[in-house]
Protein backbone atom coordinates (compact mmCIF):
# COMPACT_ATOMS: atom_id res chain seq x y z
CA UNK A 1 0.00 0.00 0.00
CA UNK A 2 2.85 1.89 1.11
CA UNK A 3 4.84 1.53 -2.34
CA UNK A 4 1.51 2.02 -4.53
CA UNK A 5 0.89 5.39 -2.21
CA UNK A 6 4.58 6.75 -3.30
CA UNK A 7 3.87 5.69 -7.18
CA UNK A 8 0.37 7.73 -6.90
CA UNK A 9 2.10 10.44 -5.43
CA UNK A 10 5.38 10.58 -7.84
CA UNK A 11 2.75 10.81 -10.97
CA UNK A 12 0.84 13.36 -9.68
CA UNK A 13 3.85 15.91 -9.01
CA UNK A 14 5.08 14.69 -12.58
CA UNK A 15 1.32 15.81 -14.07
CA UNK A 16 1.52 19.09 -12.53
CA UNK A 17 4.90 19.61 -13.88
CA UNK A 18 4.29 18.48 -16.86
CA UNK A 19 0.85 20.71 -17.32
CA UNK A 20 2.73 23.83 -16.11
CA UNK A 21 5.67 23.44 -18.82
CA UNK A 22 2.86 23.04 -21.40
CA UNK A 23 0.77 26.06 -20.54
CA UNK A 24 3.66 27.70 -20.32
CA UNK A 25 4.66 27.41 -24.52
CA UNK A 26 0.60 27.92 -25.57
CA UNK A 27 -1.04 31.05 -26.61
CA UNK A 28 -4.70 30.88 -25.32
CA UNK A 29 -6.71 31.15 -28.20
CA UNK A 30 -9.09 34.12 -27.04
CA UNK A 31 -10.43 37.23 -28.29
CA UNK A 32 -12.12 40.75 -25.70
CA UNK A 33 -14.91 42.13 -27.15
CA UNK A 34 -14.69 45.71 -26.62
CA UNK A 35 -17.30 47.61 -23.90
CA UNK A 36 -19.75 48.70 -26.70
CA UNK A 37 -20.04 45.05 -28.10
CA UNK A 38 -20.77 43.87 -24.82
CA UNK A 39 -23.59 45.99 -24.21
CA UNK A 40 -25.29 45.58 -27.19
CA UNK A 41 -25.33 42.04 -26.87
CA UNK A 42 -26.05 41.18 -23.48
CA UNK A 43 -27.77 44.54 -22.24
CA UNK A 44 -29.62 42.40 -19.44
CA UNK A 45 -26.02 40.79 -18.52
CA UNK A 46 -23.33 43.37 -18.80
CA UNK A 47 -22.96 42.59 -15.16
CA UNK A 48 -22.51 39.35 -15.46
CA UNK A 49 -20.20 39.40 -18.22
CA UNK A 50 -17.68 41.28 -16.53
CA UNK A 51 -17.90 39.69 -13.45
CA UNK A 52 -16.82 36.11 -15.89
CA UNK A 53 -14.18 38.71 -17.64
CA UNK A 54 -12.34 38.83 -14.32
CA UNK A 55 -12.67 35.02 -13.36
CA UNK A 56 -11.21 34.43 -17.09
CA UNK A 57 -8.52 36.57 -16.81
CA UNK A 58 -7.03 34.60 -14.19
CA UNK A 59 -8.47 30.92 -15.18
CA UNK A 60 -7.18 29.84 -17.88
CA UNK A 61 -5.95 33.17 -19.11
CA UNK A 62 -3.94 34.72 -16.07
CA UNK A 63 -0.81 31.69 -15.93
CA UNK A 64 0.93 34.02 -14.55
CA UNK A 65 -0.88 35.13 -11.78
CA UNK A 66 -1.80 31.57 -11.16
CA UNK A 67 1.65 30.84 -10.64
CA UNK A 68 2.01 33.64 -8.65
CA UNK A 69 -0.86 32.89 -6.33
CA UNK A 70 0.12 28.93 -5.75
CA UNK A 71 3.72 30.13 -4.76
CA UNK A 72 1.99 32.02 -2.05
CA UNK A 73 0.02 29.12 -1.31
CA UNK A 74 3.07 26.39 -1.24
CA UNK A 75 4.91 27.86 1.79
CA UNK A 76 2.92 27.78 4.21
CA UNK A 77 -1.05 25.89 2.87
CA UNK A 78 -2.54 26.95 6.46
CA UNK A 79 -5.60 28.63 5.93
CA UNK A 80 -5.18 31.63 7.88
CA UNK A 81 -1.46 32.94 6.39
CA UNK A 82 -3.31 32.25 2.85
CA UNK A 83 -5.59 34.39 3.58
CA UNK A 84 -4.26 36.91 5.54
CA UNK A 85 -1.11 37.10 2.22
CA UNK A 86 -5.13 37.38 -0.18
CA UNK A 87 -6.55 39.72 1.68
CA UNK A 88 -3.15 41.69 1.41
CA UNK A 89 -2.61 41.52 -2.36
CA UNK A 90 -6.19 41.81 -3.09
CA UNK A 91 -6.19 45.03 -1.25
CA UNK A 92 -3.26 45.98 -3.46
CA UNK A 93 -4.38 45.44 -6.52
CA UNK A 94 -7.86 46.77 -6.06
CA UNK A 95 -5.82 50.48 -5.67
CA UNK A 96 -3.41 50.18 -8.69
CA UNK A 97 -6.59 48.80 -10.58
CA UNK A 98 -8.91 51.89 -9.75
CA UNK A 99 -5.97 54.46 -10.14
CA UNK A 100 -5.42 52.62 -13.50
CA UNK A 101 -8.60 52.77 -14.80
CA UNK A 102 -9.85 56.48 -13.80
CA UNK A 103 -6.15 57.65 -15.18
CA UNK A 104 -4.66 58.50 -12.11
CA UNK A 105 -1.47 56.77 -13.10
CA UNK A 106 -0.61 55.28 -16.18
CA UNK A 107 2.37 52.82 -16.23
CA UNK A 108 3.90 51.29 -20.01
CA UNK A 109 2.94 47.27 -20.08
CA UNK A 110 6.40 47.11 -21.26
CA UNK A 111 7.35 47.98 -17.82
CA UNK A 112 4.38 46.15 -15.72
CA UNK A 113 4.48 42.75 -17.64
CA UNK A 114 8.16 42.16 -16.64
CA UNK A 115 7.60 43.24 -13.16
CA UNK A 116 4.85 40.61 -12.81
CA UNK A 117 6.89 37.71 -13.93
CA UNK A 118 10.07 38.96 -11.98
CA UNK A 119 7.67 39.12 -8.93
CA UNK A 120 6.24 35.41 -9.56
CA UNK A 121 10.19 34.87 -9.30
CA UNK A 122 11.24 36.58 -6.13
CA UNK A 123 8.31 34.70 -4.04
CA UNK A 124 9.45 31.45 -5.75
CA UNK A 125 12.84 31.82 -4.41
CA UNK A 126 11.48 32.99 -1.10
CA UNK A 127 9.78 29.36 -1.10
CA UNK A 128 13.08 27.75 -1.86
CA UNK A 129 15.48 29.35 0.24
CA UNK A 130 13.39 30.20 3.65
CA UNK A 131 11.83 27.27 5.65
CA UNK A 132 9.16 29.30 6.66
CA UNK A 133 6.85 32.20 6.49
CA UNK A 134 8.64 35.47 7.27
CA UNK A 135 6.43 38.34 8.54
CA UNK A 136 7.83 40.77 5.70
CA UNK A 137 5.82 38.34 3.25
CA UNK A 138 2.95 40.65 3.51
CA UNK A 139 5.03 43.63 2.70
CA UNK A 140 6.51 41.97 -0.76
CA UNK A 141 3.13 40.48 -0.92
CA UNK A 142 1.17 43.85 -1.21
CA UNK A 143 4.21 45.55 -3.45
CA UNK A 144 3.85 42.33 -5.90
CA UNK A 145 -0.13 43.17 -5.74
CA UNK A 146 -0.04 47.25 -6.81
CA UNK A 147 1.74 45.29 -9.66
CA UNK A 148 -0.89 42.88 -10.59
CA UNK A 149 -3.27 45.70 -10.39
CA UNK A 150 -1.57 47.20 -13.33
CA UNK A 151 -1.82 43.99 -15.24
CA UNK A 152 -4.98 43.43 -14.46
CA UNK A 153 -5.70 46.53 -15.59
CA UNK A 154 -4.11 46.43 -18.78
CA UNK A 155 -7.28 43.47 -19.35
CA UNK A 156 -9.53 45.58 -18.62
CA UNK A 157 -8.53 48.56 -20.97
CA UNK A 158 -8.45 45.63 -23.97
CA UNK A 159 -12.22 45.04 -23.17
CA UNK A 160 -13.21 48.87 -22.06
CA UNK A 161 -15.95 49.54 -19.74
CA UNK A 162 -19.11 50.86 -20.04
CA UNK A 163 -19.67 54.70 -19.69
CA UNK A 164 -23.32 54.60 -17.78
CA UNK A 165 -21.86 51.37 -15.34
CA UNK A 166 -18.26 52.10 -15.36
CA UNK A 167 -18.11 51.53 -11.70
CA UNK A 168 -20.01 49.15 -11.00
CA UNK A 169 -18.69 46.98 -14.21
CA UNK A 170 -15.10 47.84 -12.84
CA UNK A 171 -15.94 46.31 -9.43
CA UNK A 172 -17.55 43.46 -11.00
CA UNK A 173 -14.30 42.30 -12.98
CA UNK A 174 -12.43 43.12 -9.82
CA UNK A 175 -14.81 40.70 -8.24
CA UNK A 176 -14.37 38.16 -10.92
CA UNK A 177 -10.74 38.26 -10.37
CA UNK A 178 -10.83 37.31 -6.98
CA UNK A 179 -13.10 34.13 -7.70
CA UNK A 180 -10.17 33.23 -9.66
CA UNK A 181 -8.06 33.26 -7.43
CA UNK A 182 -10.14 31.46 -4.73
CA UNK A 183 -10.41 29.13 -7.15
CA UNK A 184 -6.60 28.55 -7.39
CA UNK A 185 -6.51 28.53 -3.68
CA UNK A 186 -9.23 25.88 -3.28
CA UNK A 187 -8.18 23.19 -6.20
CA UNK A 188 -4.50 23.69 -4.94
CA UNK A 189 -5.55 23.48 -0.89
CA UNK A 190 -7.80 19.49 -2.37
CA UNK A 191 -4.81 18.26 -4.67
CA UNK A 192 -1.73 19.20 -2.41
CA UNK A 193 -2.51 20.55 1.24
CA UNK A 194 -5.24 18.38 2.06
CA UNK A 195 -2.98 15.04 1.36
CA UNK A 196 0.45 16.07 1.81
CA UNK A 197 1.59 19.82 4.06
CA UNK A 198 1.55 17.70 7.00
CA UNK A 199 3.77 15.28 5.43
CA UNK A 200 7.25 15.06 6.67
CA UNK A 201 8.49 15.57 3.04
CA UNK A 202 6.04 18.03 1.79
CA UNK A 203 8.51 20.99 1.29
CA UNK A 204 11.37 18.61 -0.09
CA UNK A 205 9.09 17.06 -2.10
CA UNK A 206 6.58 19.55 -3.09
CA UNK A 207 7.77 22.79 -2.35
CA UNK A 208 11.10 22.85 -3.38
CA UNK A 209 10.45 21.25 -6.83
CA UNK A 210 7.27 23.37 -7.89
CA UNK A 211 8.76 26.45 -6.78
CA UNK A 212 12.14 26.05 -8.89
CA UNK A 213 9.82 24.84 -11.46
CA UNK A 214 7.95 27.84 -11.27
CA UNK A 215 11.11 30.36 -10.90
CA UNK A 216 12.74 28.93 -13.84
CA UNK A 217 8.91 29.75 -15.95
CA UNK A 218 9.04 33.36 -14.29
CA UNK A 219 12.63 33.77 -15.28
CA UNK A 220 11.66 32.75 -18.85
CA UNK A 221 9.27 35.08 -18.79
CA UNK A 222 11.12 37.84 -17.29
CA UNK A 223 13.79 38.61 -20.05
CA UNK A 224 11.07 37.16 -22.72
CA UNK A 225 9.06 40.33 -21.73
CA UNK A 226 12.04 42.61 -21.33
CA UNK A 227 13.45 41.79 -24.47
CA UNK A 228 10.66 40.93 -27.37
Amino acid sequence: MQIQRSHLFTWGIKKIGLIIILLVFVEPVYAHVNADELEKLLKSNTYFVYLLQGFLHIIPLGFDHILFVLSLFLLSPKLKPMLWQATTFTIAHSFTLGLTMYHLISPPVKIVEPLIALSILIVALENIFSPKLRPARLGIVFIFGLIHGLGFANALNNIGLPKNDYFSCLILFNLGVELGQITIILLAYFFLAKWFSNKSYYRKIIVIPLSILIAGISFFWFFERLFL
